[in-house]
């Protein structure tokens, strides 16, 4: 018996972009599920969609209402939202309602199914967060609040060891400056403080802090942490 396939929900009002993801996307094994507006999508969510790529932009419900609407009514699928190039106020409000992720218009489709893997695992990880954490030779674990550089340990203080925290908990998902400043110090709004962190952090764990290839930066956004795979 062979497993269903996994149901991906496009809500987006552009045919062209529709038919694009339905080509794409069904050759990669998906089985699309198409909607042209918010309405049709809220209507679609009764499939239990797998995974949902959502345009911002849509004639008749306005995207982050529809976003906040969605996670009212399902509160774990992953959600990969399609922004215009110049919209980085509405990627980080996007961010800030529930999405998981985000892919500027044009996008290739390379990169949205990188997308939309990273998201899936998150999702996983954080039905089933295993308590070590590897990508590449950093490894994290979270019982002992260990952290590993190859078979180098790594010293952190504990703020430096708490962002680290919020960013396994969270790999491969983008996290807004906002989200990271609330979890860390919820009274400051000085995103200094976070960048002097996440400097540090680098120092210790990444080879080239200069080119880091753990902790990257979501210019104007945040930070994400490379997914494992």
């Amino acid at each position: 018996m062979t497993a269903a396939a996994p149901k991906v929900l496009v809500i987006d009002d552009e045919p062209p972009i529709r038919k694009l993801l339905r080509m794409g996307l069904g050759t990669q094994g998906y089985e699309v599920l198409e909607a042209p507006n918010g309405k049709t999508g809220l209507e679609l969510l009764g499939q239990d969609p797998t995974l949902i790529i959502l345009d911002l932009g849509l004639p008749d419900i306005q995207g982050l209402e529809l976003l906040r609407m969605i996670r009212e009514r399902n509160e774990g699928v992953p959600i990969v939202v399609l922004s215009s190039r110049g919209d980085e106020a509405g990627k980080v409000q996007a961010l800030d309602f529930g999405a998981d992720d985000y892919i500027t218009k044009p996008f290739g489709m390379d990169e949205l199914l990188a997308r939309m893997r990273a998201a899936l695992r998150h999702q996983l990880q954080v039905q089933g967060e295993r308590p070590i954490f590897q990508v590449g030779d950093l490894s994290v674990d979270l019982v002992r609040r260990i952290v590993k550089v190859g078979e180098r340990e790594i010293k952190l203080s504990p703020k430096e060891y708490d962002l680290l925290r919020l960013l396994v908990q969270h790999a491969g998902k983008v996290l807004t400056h906002k989200f990271l400043m609330n979890e860390l110090w919820r009274d400051l709004a000085d995103t200094q403080y976070l960048r002097v962190y996440v400097r540090q952090l680098r120092q210790k764990i990444e080879k080239n802090p200069e080119r880091p290839a753990y902790v990257l930066t979501e210019t104007g956004i945040g930070y994400r942490l490379r997914s494992p795979g």
